[in-house]
């Protein structure tokens, strides 16, 4: 199976054009090696010459160096540079810090530091709730990471992860208007991750896991949710999960099934897998089939894994056994969050009528659109390059800026339903289709309702503490 991208890449080239060469020289060599010209940018002129950027879209890096490679073969052409927007936006960082307030003479200085910030302090010592009032700790997450199973592409260390850490940070912002700050570990001990994530909790009004392998994210998450009194959201478990919900929620209204009678089939029993097989049952899914690479999991039987023994003792009721096709024969649902092209058209065909099928694996699905479409009613994917995008995004931004309002102390099942329902309404019932199933990530309500839910849960659970603080949009 050929491998697709999800995004191309757009490139700058700075060239070097004599006064000799026609610019339509540039759009030929480009024009034949495939390239699309997005811009054009005079940077500096001379009599003899004239540099410009060309923006230039190409599919891919094989793709990039044909491009380049026919221009260099042009008479009076020169390569002089060749950028990716994409590591250029990633210059320096993404994200920093700003000040709220100016420091522009002593009187400032005083106040936000010494000596008058000693008051401050001491109010705190006396009363450490003040701190989400009188610090960045009303506002502030975490989004710790160590590096291991970061997006497609496994255990890249601490380093390599925080490019996606900072981009999580931007959406925090950008999205919901909390402050989030990247922390990434090295070190992949349970314990030390636990404990350094416990020392440095004082500065944040929430942890968000981020990119922590299988199954040690599992305890991770548990231990800090029972040690700490702020929220803790491994976000790759159960903004996936909540997201997932909401759009079979909206899908189960255009097929005309009820959840507790759905037969749904959870493909890659890892993180995302169990949070969504747990969230689905809280929501009244009664029969799940969780489907690994040994097979199926069997009811009640006795694992290595502990979180695989809980699977077993949870889930296939009918208690099934054999591989995929066993597990989705007469299925109602896929729900794939396991790797490339594992899912055929034969699969598809011995579903149940109206296919519901959210094939999540990235950067390629369980099964391309193009091939699963004569034979599903629904089909989602984690592509924004295809409708009903399946993004986290949807989620966690909404859900902190929530639980954050209140001072929630977890992250409970209840504010997790309330915010897949929040999702899914956004979508209006006169605008529900198969194509538009699930909001997109651009759509300014999804946060407002998500957070509202969320808030108005904790209050409702008892795990709030400030009950009075549910936002009012």
């Amino acid at each position: 199976m050929a491998i697709q991208q999800t995004n191309g890449l757009s490139l700058i080239l700075r060239l070097k054009i004599s006064t000799d060469a026609a610019f339509s020289q540039v759009a030929t060599a480009i024009g034949e090696a495939g390239g699309d010209i997005i811009a054009v940018d005079v940077i500096h002129v001379e009599k003899d010459y004239v540099i410009r950027d060309v923006t230039v879209n190409v599919h891919n890096d094989a793709h990039r160096e044909r491009v380049v490679e026919s221009l260099a073969q042009r008479p009076g052409i020169e390569v002089i540079n060749v950028s990716d927007r994409t590591f250029l936006v990633h210059l320096g960082g993404k994200i920093e810090v700003q000040a709220k307030t100016p420091v522009k003479n002593r009187d400032d200085l005083s106040r936000v530091y010494t000596p008058g910030v000693a008051r401050v302090c001491q109010a705190i010592h006396e009363d450490p709730s003040k701190a989400f009032q009188l610090t960045i700790k009303r506002n502030t997450v975490a989004v710790v990471t160590d590096g291991t199973a970061v997006l497609g592409l496994g255990d890249i260390g601490p380093e390599a992860a925080l490019p996606v850490m900072e981009g999580k940070a931007m959406l925090f912002k950008q999205f919901a208007g909390v402050d989030a700050f990247p922390i990434c570990l090295n070190t992949k001990d349970t314990d030390e991750i636990v404990a350094i994530v416990k020392a440095i909790a004082p500065g944040f009004g929430g942890i968000n896991l981020e990119d922590i392998s299988s199954p040690r994210c599992f305890e991770i998450e548990q231990r800090l949710r029972e040690e700490l009194d702020i929220p803790v959201f491994h976000d790759d478990q159960h903004g996936t999960a909540v997201v997932i919900l909401a759009g079979l929620l909206n899908a189960v209204k255009l097929v005309g099934k009820r959840l507790p009678d759905l037969r749904v089939v959870v493909c890659g029993i890892g993180a995302a897998g169990v949070a969504c097989t747990k969230i689905l049952l809280s929501a009244g899914v009664k029969n799940v089939i969780g489907v690994d690479r040994a097979g199926i999991i069997e009811r009640d039987r006795a694992y290595e894994n502990p979180i695989w023994n809980w699977y077993a003792r949870h889930t296939n009721p009918e208690g099934r056994r054999g591989d995929l096709m066993a597990a989705i024969t007469g299925a109602d649902v896929f729900i794939g969050v396991s790797g490339p092209g594992v899912l055929k058209p034969e699969h598809l065909q011995a579903m149940a009528r109206d296919p519901i099928v959210f094939a999540m694996a990235n950067p390629i699905p369980e099964i391309l659109p193009e091939e699963a479409e004569p034979y599903v009613r629904i089909l989602a994917t984690g592509r924004s390059d295809y409708p009903n995008q399946i993004n986290n995004v949807l989620c966690f931004p909404g859900i902190f800026r929530g639980a954050l309002r209140v001072r929630a102390r977890e992250i409970n099942e209840e504010m997790k339903l309330a915010a897949a329902e929040a999702i899914a309404a956004c979508v209006p019932e006169h605008q529900l289709n198969e194509q538009y199933i699930i909001p997109s990530v651009f759509n300014e309500a999804v946060v407002k309702a998500v957070s509202r839910a969320v808030a108005e849960a904790a209050v409702r659970t008892g795990v709030a503490r400030r009950e009075h603080a549910v936002p009012s949009y």
